[in-house]
This record gives C-alpha cells, sequence and structure tokens, in this order.
C-alpha cells in the first residue's frame, strides 16, 4: 500500500493505554514508511493535552469521520462500546481497519456485509493468540474439535458484570483455580465483550462462533493472562500454549500493543512471514 513517495498514514482511534504506545512507537519512527496521520477520541481536549505532554502536539485530533477519510489504514484500540461506530465509520470510507475490540462482532454481523459493500477490510490483531496460522491451516482441511481455556488473575475479572451475576467475588483472590465460564465463543463474547477479543479471533481463524469452545477460569498464581487452544482436526491436532505478561493496566496484556504493530509492519515490508 505504501511506496517510495508517500508514507503509509496511520489513523489512531483511541489513546488509552494501548493507543498511547502505538503513537509513541509511530512517532519516534519503529515503523519506517508510515506515519501517525491524526488521533480520534471522545474528549479531545484530553487527547490535545495528552499529546502535548508527550511532545507530539503537531499530530492532529479530529473527529472519527475526519479519521476515516485522512488515513489509508485506522487502527481501532478504544473501548467495545465504541467499537460498532467505529467499524461503521472506517469501513464506510472503505478503509482498513485494524481491529482489536472485536469481541462485538458477534453482534454487528452487518460490519461485514458494510466492509464488502464499501471495500473496506477488517484486520484482527490477533498476537494475542499463539498458533492462527496453523489453526488457519487446518481449516482448509475438517477441524472435528476447537477448545480455548483462558486463565486470567482474579483482578482482571473483578468487577466484571457477569462474574459478579455468578455470585463470585474476587475482591479477595480464592485460593486455587476457579472455573467462571464455560460455552461457545459468542456466549462468551457477550459475557466478556472486554476480555473475550481472543475467543473471537480463533472463531475467525477457525470454525465459527458457534462451534469454538470456550473455558475462562481465575487464578491467582499466574502472572497475567494463559492461552490454552486444543484442535482436533483430520490435517494435524494442535496444542498451542501462550503465557502473557501483564501491562500496567491487569486488563490488557503487554503483548497488545506489539501486536498491532506487527500487523501494521505487514502492510509496509515487502517480505511477509504468516498473516
Amino acid at each position: 500500500m505504501s511506496n517510495q513517495n508517500r508514507p503509509l498514514q496511520i489513523g489512531l482511534a483511541g489513546l488509552g493505554g494501548v493507543g498511547t504506545q502505538i503513537a509513541e512507537r509511530l512517532l519516534r519512527g519503529d515503523l519506517p514508511g508510515a506515519v501517525l496521520a491524526a488521533v480520534a477520541t471522545r474528549d479531545h481536549a484530553k487527547a490535545r493535552h495528552k499529546l502535548g505532554i508527550m511532545g507530539f502536539a503537531q499530530v492532529p485530533v479530529v473527529s472519527l469521520d475526519d479519521l476515516a477519510n485522512s488515513a489509508d489504514i485506522i487502527v481501532e484500540c478504544a473501548t467495545a462500546e465504541s467499537f460498532p461506530l467505529i467499524a461503521q465509520k472506517v469501513l464506510g470510507a472503505g478503509k482498513i481497519l485494524v481491529a482489536v475490540s472485536v469481541a462485538e462482532l458477534p453482534a454487528y454481523p452487518e460490519l461485514i456485509d458494510l466492509a464488502q459493500l464499501h471495500g473496506g477490510r477488517i484486520r484482527v490483531a490477533s498476537g494475542g493468540l499463539p498458533g492462527l496460522d496453523a489453526v488457519r491451516a487446518v481449516k482448509e482441511g475438517h477441524i472435528e474439535h476447537i477448545k480455548l481455556s483462558t486463565t486470567f488473575r482474579p483482578e482482571s475479572l473483578a468487577h466484571e458484570p457477569f462474574v459478579l451475576a455468578q455470585g463470585f467475588d474476587f475482591s479477595v483472590a480464592p485460593a486455587s483455580k476457579v472455573k467462571v465460564f464455560e460455552g461457545t465463543a459468542r456466549a462468551a463474547a457477550a459475557a466478556f465483550p472486554r476480555h473475550f477479543n481472543v475467543g473471537i479471533a480463533l472463531s475467525l481463524a477457525g470454525v465459527g462462533f458457534d462451534r469454538t469452545e470456550i473455558e475462562v477460569w481465575v487464578d491467582p498464581h499466574v502472572e497475567g493472562a494463559v492461552q490454552h487452544i486444543e484442535v482436533k482436526a483430520d490435517i494435524a491436532d494442535l496444542t498451542l500454549i501462550s503465557r502473557n505478561r501483564p501491562s500496567a493496566n491487569p486488563r490488557t496484556s503487554r503483548i497488545v500493543a506489539p501486536s498491532i504493530m506487527a500487523a501494521l509492519r505487514s502492510y509496509i515490508e515487502p517480505l511477509q512471514v504468516g498473516t
């Protein structure tokens, strides 16, 4: 998409912890051939102040409409609640959306149709899960069974409405591992819209929202989120495990921002390995 004369224009929808990391990396030149074109947030004054403190006051803070029209690729690093509107604006403008909050996709299937209608594309930043290239490969045959077991630290889920509704109280860490959910990826996304982007990413790579089995556990002894994928297929059986380290925000793994950078890098570099 980029050429020698014009750098790839990147827009950021959201300037929280992840968005700030992406802005810093782009502005210090970590991705040669790409520039941060603009940022869109709900609170423009707060975003301008934050960018000024970071030393990047020259970056425009714009509306979502202007962001979609002025950038080649828009990175969504906002909230689950904001995802549908951001996706509608970006895909309606025929642009590429690099998305983080994809747990909302099952509730908005029309976004896929919108992308197809206007020539937009959704790219899921999937670095938080291991082995999705392998999952996509075995999907070319027949997947008999696929399951994701995710284990969080108690503080990551302590205030989630679904967890509280089930009667769990993780304000005090349990002594041992506790299962808090078992069901489909679609149900997991509805129960944990801020956490189950990984389950939806796996579903999209594999056999869909309703055939992907999910378990959610809480364990005070893990450092960060642990993802364990089991796949039984005619081409190969897979056992894939990642142990993510937490960021300053315990609800977000440290790998999220690098995952986005890796996705953006694939649009720049002449050699691409996997997705």
